[in-house]
């Protein structure tokens, strides 16, 4: 309702843009910064955020605006791309000191993720498209992906599930396909970027402006 408002009003006042919010949603360490720093590369030539082996690094949310991206068509799709903190349904301190931190800053990570969950929880009614990034090595049947999931399709938000780090051996894109046969899956690795542009084809389909 709030954004078919928006919308409605951004025509009274004669605003014209035709980009979209594309939302980068997932688990922690899925890979979803990997991701946003991959396109950014690819058409703005420039990074997007920070990565680390350590859960939650991403802690809040993260906009890169105008990014103007082309098909083999010619045709182009532009969006401001939104890199979310990663959604978790327990974050403890102590994951962190295992992790190698010192337990003040892991305390302060541990906090500062709780926040980012909320905001990305929150992001959700203010995305037009979303990239579900799962880890491809990683059960994909978790009260964390089918909460997000279900949250998307209750606000009838158009989805594609990347299933990255498929450069690793353990990697099964089959399993993620069968936990989600409604919605199509695209297996990548953002790291190498491999099929990435399979990616960008696929987002043409979707895409929501």
């Amino acid at each position: 309702m709030i954004k078919w408002l928006k919308k409605i009003f951004a025509s009274f006042l004669g605003k014209t843009n035709q980009s979209f919010k594309l939302g980068l949603y997932g688990p922690p360490n899925a890979g979803k910064t990997t991701l946003a720093n991959k396109i950014c590369l690819d058409w703005l030539g420039e990074e997007m955020g920070t990565v680390s082996d350590v859960p939650h690094e991403t802690r809040e949310i993260n906009i890169k605006e105008s990014i103007r991206i082309k098909n083999d068509e010619g045709k182009e799709l532009e969006f401001n791309l939104v890199d979310t903190p990663g959604i978790a349904t327990k974050i403890d301190y102590e994951d962190f000191v295992k992790k190698g931190l010192k337990e003040k800053e892991a305390k302060k990570r541990a906090k500062e993720a709780t926040k980012g969950v909320i905001e990305s929880i929150k992001w959700l009614d203010e995305v037009d498209t979303v990239l579900v990034v799962l880890d491809a090595t990683q059960d994909p049947y978790s009260q964390v992906n089918v909460t997000i999931i279900g949250n998307l399709a209750a606000r009838n938000i158009p989805v594609l599930i990347v299933a990255n780090k498929t450069d690793l051996k353990k990697s099964k894109i089959k399993r993620i396909k069968a936990a989600f046969p409604q919605y199509k899956v695209v297996g990548i690795s953002a790291k190498y970027g491999k099929k990435v542009d399979k990616l960008y084809k696929e987002l043409f389909k979707i895409a929501r402006k």
